[in-house]
């Protein structure tokens, strides 16, 4: 078995939601510790760590519980970048590879490092007849979302192929259902994309979503 591949001091942002691959996250940066992050991440080409946070805030506080955090998270490109105003950066990310963090570091200046170890990307599993209706009306939503806002980055219109992708068709209802960020963390840490939309289909049908 080849084995994992590895990233040393990646820097990480513990956030109260979860990043899939391919999806996409913007942020407001203004903490003294990501600003400075990001910059060099940007400068760099580099990514940093998403991780799903399970203690503590976004936002530090005096007197607030340390941040924790799980061991997976996802990768996340830095795609646009901008300044409106001194100490704030706005940033539009994507998701990329999933990761295992190995060794976590805290950093004086209060910013998480950690070194981890890539997951491997989804297998590309087509959609199977019993799951196409996943497919069918995940494709009609992000449309009529898309209608009502052009603007949005993250609702192009999905191609073919992305359409009769389990992992991506999952991920992409991961992101718009509204279930616990517990829920959300384990269907992103699933190896097996029928099964993360095999999932996903059984909340549709419950919630009525897609009969």
């Amino acid at each position: 078995m080849t084995p994992p591949l590895t990233l040393s001091s990646l820097p990480l942002f513990p956030l109260g939601s979860v990043l899939f691959p391919d999806g996409v996250l913007a942020l407001r940066v203004f903490e003294v510790r990501y600003l400075d992050m990001v910059r060099k991440c940007h400068q760099a080409g580099a990514p940093f760590g998403v991780v799903a946070l399970t203690q503590g805030q976004e936002v530090r506080q005096a007197g607030a519980p340390e941040e924790r955090f799980k061991d997976v998270g996802t990768l996340a490109g830095i795609e646009q970048i901008d300044t409106p105003q001194p100490g704030l950066i706005t940033l539009l990310c994507r998701g990329s590879q999933r990761f295992r963090i190995t060794q976590r570091h805290h950093l004086p200046h209060g910013l998480w490092v950690a070194d981890v170890g890539h997951i491997e990307k989804d297998l590309p599993i087509p959609v199977p007849d019993d799951l196409k209706k996943a497919s069918t009306t995940l494709a009609q939503v992000l449309r009529t979302l898309q209608l009502r806002d052009p603007d949005m980055p993250h609702l192009l219109t999905p191609t073919a192929a992305q359409l009769d992708d389990c992992g991506w068709v999952a991920n992409r209802w991961c992101e718009l259902l509204p279930v616990p960020l517990e829920l959300k963390q384990r269907l992103m840490e699933l190896e097996n994309p029928l099964v993360r939309l095999e999932l996903v289909g059984d909340v549709l049908e419950r919630t009525g979503i897609a009969q």
